[in-house]
C-alpha cells in the first residue's frame, strides 16, 4: 500500500516531538505529517536540564528549579550562586505529554507508535519510498532522528555514560534548593566518575552516576558504582525507587550525517543535538526544531542541526582532546570552572550562547600547559598525516 505524505519524521523523541510541536501550532499550515516511533507507549525515561537563560524555550514545562549548583573533588567543594540564571529541569513524561497533546490537537500530524523502520529511505522519483508493517509510505521530506546505531567506541571522542535511580527517603535527606552537577569519584580506568544528584523535595532525589569515557559504559557497571555511593548513606540506602533512567550521550561525534538531499535530513543526538563538551541537548534541539519548522512552513526540505561558531567548535574539541588524554586532571578543570568569580561566563558558555569575552575568561580559568601540551599534539599528528605519501 502506498501512502503518499508531505514530512515523515522518523522517531518520536525529543528531536522528533520537538519539531511535531511546532508543526502542530502551524494549524492548517502544517505538513501532512506522519511520525514513526518504535516504543509501545511513553515512560518517564528521562531528565532533561538546562540553564534558565532568557533564551530558554518550554520553560513552561520546568518542574523544578535550583538557584545554586554544586562540584566537589577531593575534600573541595564549590557552590555557584544562579538565581538569575537558574538550573532547570523537565522530567521526559511531562514533555511527552504536552508533546502529544499539542500532536493530537492538530489533525494534520498522526503518530503511530510500536512501528519500526529498519531501512534507510530510499528516493524514488521526487519522493522517498519507507516501507513499514503497516505499509510503505512515500513521503516528499524525511527528517531522521533515529541513532545511527548503538554507541561504540570510535564514534565520539568520549561518551557521556549514566544510570539514576529516583528515590524517596522516609526521612529528610536533600537540600532541595541546591543541585549538585558533579561530585567526584576516584578516576579509574580512564574514566571521569562522578554523582549527580538532583533533589526535587526533602525526601526525594534523582541520584545518578556519570563517566565520561571512550567508550560507552551500561548500566550494569554505572549501577554497582551506584550502589556503593548509596550504600554509604544509611538514610539513603533505606529508601524507596521511584524510577530508573539510563543512556549513553556522545560528547564530540566524530562524524555528522551531512544532508545529502535537500529533502532529507538527520536530527537528535546522531544530527550533532548535543553540546559537545557538555552532553546538553535539549535546548539545542528547541532551536533546531524552530529552524527546521519555520522551513518546511515555507514550503522548503528540512534542515539538519545549525553548525556552532567556529570558536566554540575549536574549544570544545581541544577540551574533550585533553580529558581524553588526561582523566585524572578533569576534576580539577571543572572545579577551576565553577571557581570563577562570575558564573555567568561558565553558564553562557554551557548554554551555547558565549560571548567572545566569555570565551577567553573561560581560557584564562584554566591551565594553559595542559592545553597547550594537547594543542602542539594535534598539530604534530595533522603535520605528520599530510608528510605521508598518498
Amino acid at each position: 500500500m502506498s501512502r503518499e505524505i508531505d514530512l515523515m519524521i522518523l522517531g518520536g523523541g525529543c528531536a522528533g516531538l520537538s519539531l511535531a510541536m511546532r508543526l502542530a501550532k502551524l494549524g492548517p499550515r502544517c505538513p501532512q505529517t506522519l511520525i514513526v516511533e518504535s516504543r509501545e507507549r511513553y515512560v518517564n525515561d528521562r531528565t532533561w536540564c538546562f540553564w534558565g537563560t532568557p533564551s530558554a524555550q518550554l520553560t513552561s514545562l520546568v518542574r523544578h528549579r535550583w538557584s545554586r549548583v554544586r562540584v566537589s573533588a577531593e575534600g573541595r567543594q564549590r557552590e555557584v550562586e544562579c538565581a538569575s540564571s537558574p538550573y532547570e529541569m523537565i522530567p521526559a513524561s511531562v514533555f511527552y505529554e504536552a508533546a502529544l497533546r499539542e500532536v493530537a490537537a492538530n489533525p494534520r500530524i498522526r503518530l503511530t507508535t510500536g512501528t519500526a523502520v529498519s531501512d534507510q529511505p530510499v528516493r524514488t522519483g521526487n519522493r522517498w519510498a519507507i516501507a513499514t508493517p503497516f505499509g510503505t509510505h512515500s513521503p516528499r521530506w524525511v527528517v531522521d532522528t533515529r541513532p545511527v546505531r548503538s554507541p561504540r567506541r570510535g564514534d565520539a571522542v568520549l561518551w557521556q555514560s549514566f544510570y539514576g535511580r529516583e528515590i524517596l527517603c522516609e526521612t529528610d535527606r536533600f537540600d532541595a534548593g541546591c543541585a549538585t552537577l558533579m561530585d567526584f569519584l576516584p578516576t579509574k580506568d580512564g574514566r571521569i566518575v562522578f554523582v549527580y544528584m538532583l533533589p526535587v523535595t526533602a525526601r526525594q532525589a534523582l541520584i545518578e552516576i556519570t563517566a565520561f569515557a571512550p567508550d560507552p559504559l551500561g548500566p550494569e557497571l554505572l549501577g554497582e558504582l551506584l550502589d556503593g555511593v548509596l550504600t554509604k548513606s544509611q538514610a539513603i540506602s533505606k529508601s524507596e525507587t521511584v524510577r530508573v533512567e539510563s543512556g549513553s550521550l556522545p560528547m564530540g561525534l566524530s562524524t555528522i550525517a551531512e544532508q545529502t538531499h535537500r529533502n532529507w535530513c538527520r536530527a537528535g543526538l546522531a544530527g550533532g543535538g548535543a553540546r559537545p563538551a557538555s552532553g546538553f541537548a535539549f535546548q539545542r534541539i528547541q532551536r533546531w526544531a524552530d529552524q527546521c519548522a519555520e522551513q518546511l512552513a515555507c514550503g522548503h526540505g528540512p534542515c539538519s542541526q545549525s553548525t556552532d561558531p567556529w570558536r566554540l567548535r575549536a574549544m570544545d574539541d581541544l577540551f574533550l582532546r585533553v580529558l581524553r588524554a588526561r582523566p585524572e586532571a578533569g576534576p580539577s578543570l571543572f572545579m577551576k570552572l565553577f571557581a570563577m568569580p562570575d558564573s555567568g561566563p561558565m553558564i553562557r558558555f554551557l548554554n551555547d550562547c558565549p560571548r567572545w569575552s566569555d570565551c577567553w575568561r573561560i581560557i584564562l580559568a584554566l591551565p594553559p600547559g595542559l592545553f597547550l601540551r594537547e594543542l602542539l599534539k594535534g598539530l604534530s599528528s595533522r603535520k605528520d598525516l599530510r608528510a605521508q605519501p598518498a
